[in-house]
């Protein structure tokens, strides 16, 4: 809907909005109620008073026409009703009627005017900030009479705008002040969540703000720790696994190095120590896989001198086991705040799958955006059809070709739980990409 299109997103401006149409409606109802009913009455009330004063003067100068007595009645109508009152003798009115006054005072004196005097007249709201120049039409004049304007119209006008723009002001002011430390509240709590969801131990947050705040922050800080808890029996327990499957493969290498040397058995030796070791290979996967890298803490480190050591790693393992090559392309330096085992377990995944697939591998890594870095692994080797590289991530798809098949799965999983993720590309050495995005 195009009306949702102009609403603000954030909760503390839709708070703010929600309070402040009802009370620009109230105001704008008190406004209509003060002028349609209050300011008009007094507004008429006070035209009738000005309109019979100078309908008075009107028929006591046309009364007693002597020169004499018209003065007298001028000098007493501007004692009376504090009016400027002078006669201007021979003259005559122009046409039309001139007022510049917005509101219903310049009509009603107009209309009282009109019913009073039952002559032609003229209204200057113009020529003094102060007062009215009213000019009627005489037989043989024009009387100009000049009231002030405080005659016709309450000073308590003023005060009552000012009342409504202040009162709304204040209210506002008062609501803004209030809703951000609500939304204050609610933004610590949502950035621990995302804190926490990206494996940062940020400790239990301080319960603030409303009552519904508070229980959402100590829910989250119960929540927290049950985590924690699960998380600490969970390695215990695969710790002891771990310890108790490898025990007995221990004994197996150890029992096959003590078999005579015979060159008959050697080459079944052999091939039971490789079982044995891929086995070893094996468990210490799943484990990985099962345990994770939740109990590590992020930290500043140079992402550079960390890939250097992953691609020496390879090197290494390339000259006794892949033979690939494995060349690095990236700046002179580039700090981050990572958990740097978990990043060097997920690149490490991926630069091993790359070398048991290809002979050549290309380690970059690059800051693509204002909060993001790019960590490539490319490989000149036969690459993932488009339609089945999102299979290639879950556990035991990519295993065919050797390895445990959860590589892919476990380093896509470190890399969400930093916040990024990994994606699977054409690489430009015309094998596969492994493009991984990491927050900084």
């Amino acid at each position: 809907m195009p009306f949702r299109r102009i609403l603000p997103r954030t909760l503390l401006w839709r708070s703010l909005l929600m309070i402040l149409v009802p009370l620009i409606a109230v105001q704008a109802v008190a406004l209509q109620i003060f002028y349609g009913n209050h300011l008009n009455s007094i507004s008429r009330r006070f035209a009738l008073a000005v309109a019979g004063e100078v309908a008075m003067t009107v028929d006591l100068l046309n009364r007693y026409p002597d020169e004499a007595d018209r003065r007298w009645v001028l000098e007493d109508a501007g004692r009376q009703w504090l009016m400027v009152v002078r006669l201007e003798p021979g003259a005559a009115l122009p046409a039309g009627r001139r007022t510049s006054l917005i509101g219903p005072v310049d009509e009603e004196l107009a209309s009282a005017l009109q019913m009073r005097l039952g002559r032609p007249f003229t209204v200057d709201w113009t020529s003094d900030p102060l007062s009215v120049l009213i000019r009627v039409q005489l037989a043989d004049a024009i009387l100009d009479v000049q009231t002030q304007r405080k005659n016709l119209y309450t000073g308590t006008i003023s005060l009552f705008f000012i009342w409504l723009v202040g009162s709304a002001l204040l209210l506002f002011t008062i609501a803004a002040l209030f809703m951000r430390n609500q939304v204050r509240a609610i933004r610590r709590l949502a950035k621990a969540a995302e804190a926490f969801g990206m494996g940062r131990d940020t400790g239990p947050i301080r319960p603030e703000g409303a009552t519904e705040v508070r229980q959402a922050a100590t829910a989250f800080n119960r929540m927290q720790e049950r985590i924690r808890r699960f998380l600490q029996q969970r390695t215990e327990m695969l710790a002891g696994v771990s310890h108790d499957l490898r025990t007995p493969l221990t004994r197996l290498r150890l029992a096959l190095a003590m078999l005579p040397a015979d060159e008959e058995l050697r080459e079944e030796v052999a091939g039971m120590t490789a079982d044995v070791e891929e086995m070893d290979r094996m468990i210490g996967g799943y484990l990985a896989f099962a345990r994770g890298e939740g109990s590590e803490q992020a930290r500043p480190l140079d992402l550079v001198g960390l890939l250097t050591e992953v691609a020496a790693g390879a090197r290494r393992a390339g000259e006794h086991r892949t033979g690939a090559t494995v060349v690095l392309e990236m700046p002179a330096a580039m700090p981050v705040r990572l958990r740097p085992d978990a990043v060097r377990r997920a690149i490490t995944n991926l630069v091993d799958n790359a070398c048991r697939h290809a002979g050549h591998v290309v380690l970059g890594a690059v800051q693509s955006g204002p909060h993001t870095i790019e960590v490539t692994v490319d490989d000149d080797g036969p690459g993932i059809p488009p339609d089945r590289r999102e299979r290639a991530f879950r556990p035991f798809e990519s295993g065919a070709a050797g390895g445990t098949g959860l590589g892919l799965t476990i380093a896509r999983d470190i890399a969400r739980a930093h916040g990024g993720d990994i994606l699977l590309e054409d690489s430009r050495l015309g094998g596969l990409r492994a493009r991984v995005l990491l927050p900084i």
